[in-house]
């Protein structure tokens, strides 16, 4: 091995160990800050109470900071299994891990904590979730950080990235209570490792395992696709794609939509196909794709285009921009430049030679064949443009169609993200990159603070 390689092998270690110990700190950081918070300071709203009555004061009372917002229904569903029919708008994945980890801790809190047995098995898959979650979590930074280097090719960036990944615009959700977010960071992360390295099966699973905990794990498809068609296609390549490959390629392809499917099916075989005698059939049922989770987001959640569009909801979108507007415009500057090499003009030899303009179909096949593409933006890379079409369908969808203050849970599960961050960061210049930086680390605080007392953002 040469001093050079030697060199960035225990770079790499270093930023490593770093991150483990930077990731850890920080948990413990917004770990004490909410448990401090919903000691000190009374809650906004006591729902929290009439799920954990009885105990400790204590212990109950800095346990419910876990229960807020959805983890409401992912407790009730892992506890009780789908009641209400809005509860169907949250899929199994993490009701599923909170069942399984709470039973391992199950016998703990009965034995060390004075709650009643109901208490104590709700206690245990609020902690027991949290604890998977944040083991998960902890494996998130390093993920990043090896994804960043494939795409990048830089440790430095990629441990920017990585440590930007820690701050997080909703530091509760990510890396506190039992949500899907670090769950579904982590499945990601690990799913596009896997499509960067061509193991496609193990990326497959792993976006469906994502699928599982989240409806927009379906986008994450498009990555297998890709890899296994669609830059075949564009490279030149298209000889190689046998049936068989083709087929192999859209069974992996369809595997993250399964958990979706499946999902919207028990409903169906629940409510529609053999519906109780004295219940009237669902309405969802008659029509001509009877998916449940569409109905409820309609009915329960109010979720549609432009529908979050009001007055009343304009300080959810100043909330939400921070996390948006960077993410839309590394897109938007990725587009331009792919544009740009597509549509870039004739050399002056190629003129004189009467050499044929280069058509964009072959401009393309050479942007993704060519390892140096012109220009030389290190932001424009091949290997880029199915995280920047899969970041863009969920910004605008977040932006257009659902309660856009999602986006400061939803978006950091998103690598490009955290790049986008960091390449605003060098965009910008220095003193508002630096007041830039400092309003996510103040928000972070912030936001720990206001789930604490159980205030919005949700």
């Amino acid at each position: 091995m040469s001093t050079t390689s030697q060199a960035s092998v225990s770079k790499t270690e270093q930023h490593l160990r770093s991150l483990r110990f930077l990731s850890w700190s920080s948990r413990l950081l917004i770990w004490s800050l909410i448990s401090a918070s919903a000691l000190l300071f009374p809650l906004f709203d006591a729902s929290p109470k009439l799920v954990i009555s009885d105990g400790d004061a204590w212990t109950t009372k800095g346990a419910s900071a876990l229960l807020r917002w959805d983890a409401f229904h992912f407790l009730h569903i892992a506890d009780a299994g789908y009641v209400y029919e809005h509860e169907w708008a949250f899929f199994p994945g993490a009701p599923a891990l909170m069942r399984l980890s709470g039973a391992l801790l199950a016998r703990v809190f009965g034995a060390v904590s004075s709650a009643s047995p109901q208490n104590a098995r709700l206690l245990a898959m609020m902690h027991g979730g949290a604890l998977l979650g944040a083991l998960l979590d902890a494996r998130c930074g390093v993920l990043l950080y090896e994804l960043t280097l494939h795409h990048f090719g830089s440790s430095g960036f990629a441990y920017v990235s990585a440590l930007l990944g820690l701050v997080g615009s909703s530091p509760a959700a990510l890396r506190y209570a039992a949500y899907t977010e670090p769950f579904f960071a982590y499945f990601s992360f690990k799913g596009m490792l896997c499509c960067a390295r061509k193991r496609w099966v193990r990326a497959a699973a792993c976006f469906a395992c994502a699928g599982a905990l989240r409806s927009n794990g379906v986008l994450l498809a498009g990555f297998v696709g890709w890899g296994m068609v669609g830059e075949v296609v564009v490279s030149g390549r298209g000889r190689e794609l046998t049936p068989s490959r083709i087929a192999y390629a859209a069974l992996l392809t369809a595997l993250p939509f399964a958990p979706f499917v499946w999902h919207n099916y028990a409903a169906y075989v629940l409510f529609c196909a053999s519906p109780s005698s004295r219940e009237p059939t669902a309405e969802w049922c008659t029509r001509t794709i009877p998916s449940i989770y569409g109905y409820v987001q309609d009915r329960y959640w109010n979720v549609g285009f432009l529908r979050y569009w009001t007055l009343s909801n304009a300080p959810n979108f100043l909330l939400a921009l921070p996390a948006l507007v960077p993410v839309l415009a590394f897109c938007m500057s990725y587009l331009r430049g792919v544009a740009r090499i597509l549509l870039q003009p004739v050399p002056a030899q190629s003129k004189r030679n009467d050499t044929p303009s280069p058509s964009p179909l072959a401009s393309l096949r050479a942007f993704f064949t060519d390892p140096h593409p012109r220009p030389t933006d290190p932001f424009i890379r091949p290997s880029l443009l199915p995280h920047v079409l899969h970041a863009l369908a969920l910004s605008l969808t977040l932006l257009f169609a659902a309660h856009t203050q999602i986006a400061l849970r939803v978006l950091p599960t998103v690598p490009l993200a955290h790049w986008a961050l960091a390449w605003a960061l060098t965009r910008l210049p220095r003193r508002c990159g630096r007041v830039l930086l400092a309003w996510y680390v103040c928000w972070a605080l912030c936001a720990c603070v206001l789930w604490a007392v159980f205030l919005p953002p949700a």
